[in-house]
């Protein structure tokens, strides 16, 4: 590598991992501090804003039901009792499945090719379930929006660490997943106006899916010919700059990973193991599935929620834009905060109590005004918890394939969430929604105990590391097998 690229020492000082919180500057002792920024930039030039609108499309036409629910779709089909929570359940059952095989497809396939055709092939779903006509139709088209879905977010998560270092990566997270709350308050506008169309026999909340998901497939289409599969492939790069960019991963790796391109790493079900049976894989996709069901039920429900504190359909969807906006300032601010201060679980904590105070708020009998306002800290609470606890777990685990895995099976895990969040809002239970809000509470209080207790393990393991006491891991065989038990690696706390 040029030497203007990289600025090498003969005999270079120990590293440690930059998210530990010892020396900030550990990988900068290697690289050139300018260089290293312009490579960042340019990645932010060049993969987030894409990325930002995958995951927009995404969650607004995941969520659009919720929107048409209330311009009658809920009366043309008949979605009398509970239909309406089975056609959201449906969504999910494919959408577990497909995470972890589809994390391992990412790479194979190239991530520039890969998920763009995620989005291509649900926006044609999307589509479709505009002309559906019957209760039977509408399951299907849920069935298969879900299979298409599955795959996106594991993927996005991976897609990022490929490029970006541990202490980046999570406001690069924050800077796509911001795009969630954002399309609760795009979505309402969106689907306010697109329910006065009326044509061809279609009326109202038909054009919500097929406008939405002709936008999605034409974004899909775009979207090909600009992400690019790995560093090392970023034509947008010098030459010099693809080299130091695979380079300083090598580094952030810490000896997690015996390979310096991504690409060059292979499928292991070693790598399948060392994911699964790890404290913070188990610990903290139980900790997203306590995150994921007040965000799921926030996401489908809060148009039915405004609604029924009195106000008119097309009020209601107008009302949902302040509390999602709110949660969209509150994931760019709580993510760069997170990086700072190289923390995911102390984000976690602070942003789980905020949500608590919101659902209090809404449990209590006040006026419709407290209530509405206890959205805005709901949304607040819960939206930021998403992206630190999926950064949380890539963060402490390497290298690709058990990242992989790992984050695969944690989406998996806390998308079982789901036929909770759908069933936690019931016709029955309106207008004050008692049950649905004491879950979500109770499942933001389990998740302040996971946060605390994986906090107090990966500080007892860092100390174990730093005195020595798992040095005798290199002495057991395939240095280069070791992945994160490392142990130079650092967990993030």
């Amino acid at each position: 590598m040029p030497a203007q690229a990289l600025n090498m020492k003969e005999k270079p000082e120990p590293l440690t991992a930059v998210d530990s919180g010892n020396d900030s500057n550990a990988d900068n002792q290697t690289i050139d501090p300018g260089l290293n920024r312009s490579i960042t930039r340019q990645f932010d030039i060049h993969i987030i804003p894409w990325l930002f609108g995958i995951w927009l499309l995404a969650f607004i036409d995941r969520s659009n039901i919720g929107n048409a629910r209330i311009d009658g779709l809920a009366e043309d089909l008949d979605l009398d009792g509970n239909k309406f929570n089975i056609a959201l359940t449906v969504f999910y059952v494919p959408y577990i499945l497909i995470d972890v095989p589809s994390n391992w497809f990412v790479k194979y396939f190239g991530a520039n090719y890969y998920l763009p055709g995620l989005l291509i092939a649900w926006g044609i779903v999307g589509m479709c379930t505009g002309f559906v006509k019957d209760y039977g139709g509408l399951l299907a088209c849920r069935f298969f929006l879900g299979l298409c879905e599955g795959g996106l977010l594991g993927g996005l998560i991976l897609y990022l660490s490929m490029f970006y270092r541990r202490h980046e990566l999570l406001f690069r997270i924050g800077m796509f997943y911001c795009a969630a709350p954002l399309s609760g308050a795009f979505g309402g506008l969106l689907a306010t106006g697109l329910a006065q169309l009326r044509h061809g026999g279609y009326n109202r909340w038909p054009w919500i899916f097929i406008v939405e998901g002709a936008i999605t497939v034409v974004y899909g289409l775009v979207t090909i010919w600009f992400l690019p599969p790995t560093p090392s492939h970023a034509k947008f790069l010098t030459k010099i700059e693809r080299e130091a960019a695979v380079h300083r991963m090598g580094l952030d790796a810490h000896g997690a990973s015996k390979e310096s391109k991504v690409e060059s790493e292979r499928f292991s079900w070693h790598c399948v193991r060392m994911a699964v049976l790890n404290i913070n894989t188990i610990v903290l996709s139980l900790n997203f599935f306590a995150i994921i069901t007040p965000i799921y039920s926030f996401s489908l429900f809060l148009p039915s929620i405004i609604s029924n504190l009195g106000y008119s359909s097309v009020k209601a969807q107008l009302f949902t834009v302040p509390p999602n906006m709110a949660g969209f300032f509150a994931v760019i601010l709580c993510t760069f905060l997170s990086d700072k201060i190289k923390g995911r679980g102390p984000i976690m904590i602070g942003c789980c109590s905020i949500a608590i105070i919101g659902y209090i708020m809404l449990l209590i009998k006040t006026t419709p005004l407290v209530h509405y306002g206890g959205t805005f800290l709901v949304a607040v609470g819960v939206f930021p918890s998403s992206p630190a606890v999926m950064g949380w777990l890539a963060n402490n685990l390497a290298p690709h394939y058990v990242r992989a895995t790992g984050t695969g099976l944690q989406i998996a895990i806390a998308n079982c969430a789901a036929f909770i969040a759908t069933f936690t809002y019931l016709e029955k239970d309106k207008p004050e929604y008692t049950t649905g809000h004491s879950i979500n509470l109770g499942m933001l209080v389990l998740s302040l105990a996971l946060s605390t207790t994986n906090i107090l393990y990966v500080k007892w393991e860092n100390r174990k590391r730093e005195e020595g006491g798992r040095d005798y891991r290199l002495n057991e065989g395939d240095e280069g097998m070791l992945g994160f038990q490392h142990p130079s690696f650092r967990y993030t706390i």
